[in-house]
């Protein structure tokens, strides 16, 4: 394990880039996935896994990756960012999630990448991985979430302890006779036929979630309608994730950990990360030592935190070694 402080160390993402092919893979459920390829065609393959589960892609998370030396891969995941329907939630598991990564590599002529994933893209890397790890050269994982009840307890409810303001403007939209179970109360409204509702759910959900990601809160900002948009569709997933797609114990992914032990792994985990508190991270650690495991002391969950981001872009940088 590493506990390194990296306060006097400072590394930008690589520079911005445009892909070189985009397209969609049709899969099961009337599904549609958004891809896209960049860096170099001949190089390395490596699958970027997107949180949420529903907040899709974007230019930003190309630039993880040396595009001299990585044929980047992203996709978003059903009914997130690109992919069609957008926000859909029918035909949309767990399974289904790992069956369109495999598809994917089918139609992108990839015999083996790795695989990076951070939240719930650890929980899918994981899955992915458990259920097809011949195809994986490694893993890179942030933020280790198992979406396991006791998980989800705390982001609706223990993530107040710690921001109070933030869970505030979450559980007043609530009436207080359903604060009891905000998970169906928000499920409702992002469900409901109140458009106006469901809208303004989302918005606090999302305002919830990023108040608590970051080491520092970021500070308000006014946002546009197409990322209002984008908050309705990562809020329903999410919810319906939670509410439908909870692992119970008997199925947990630590009870996988044998199938993919051989497979090099990095896993980063921020030491304050509120989202997903290191427990969890430190649980699968236990479970796995074969696995880097590296706890960065000034960092929350966001990826963006310049401490995190030193030691993802070292992870992905230290994974061209690996055949």
């Amino acid at each position: 394990m590493a506990d390194i402080n990296q306060n006097t160390m400072k590394r930008d993402l690589f520079p911005e880039i445009t892909p070189y092919s985009t397209g969609f893979l049709d899969v099961t459920g009337g599904h549609s996935l958004y891809w896209e390829q960049s860096g170099n065609p001949d190089g390395v393959p490596i699958v970027f896994v997107h949180g949420g589960p529903g907040s899709g892609t974007g230019p930003k998370h190309r630039r993880y990756f040396d595009p001299d030396h990585y044929r980047i891969i992203l996709f978003d995941q059903r009914g997130a960012g690109n992919s069609n329907p957008h926000g859909g939630t029918e035909n949309n598991t767990l399974a289904d999630l790992i069956a369109d990564m495999e598809a994917l590599r089918h139609h992108l002529n990839i015999e083996r990448w790795h695989v990076f994933g951070g939240s719930w893209g650890s929980t899918l890397s994981l899955a992915y991985a458990q259920a097809h790890p011949k195809p994986c050269i490694s893993l890179i994982l942030r933020g280790i979430f198992l979406c396991e009840q006791k998980e989800l307890d705390w982001f609706l409810y223990g993530m107040g302890r710690v921001f109070p303001e933030a869970f505030e403007q979450f559980v007043d939209f609530i009436p207080e006779a359903e604060r009891d179970n905000l998970l169906e109360a928000y499920y409702s409204r992002l469900f409901g036929d109140d458009k106006d509702i469901a809208m303004e759910a989302a918005q606090r959900w999302c305002a919830y979630e990023g108040g608590c990601a970051c080491l520092i809160p970021r500070g308000d900002y006014e946002q546009d309608e197409n990322e209002k948009i984008q908050n309705l569709a990562l809020a329903r997933i999410e919810a319906h994730y939670f509410r439908h797609q909870c692992i119970p114990p008997e199925k947990s992914l630590m009870k996988g950990i044998d199938k993919i032990r051989h497979i090099p792994a990095t896993i980063v985990q921020g030491r304050y990360d509120m989202v997903c508190p290191i427990e969890t991270a430190y649980k699968l650690h236990q479970a796995w030592p074969e696995a880097d495991y590296i706890v960065v002391p000034d960092a929350g969950h966001a990826s963006s935190d310049p401490s995190l981001l030193v030691r993802l872009l070292e992870a992905t940088e230290n994974a061209k070694t690996i055949r």
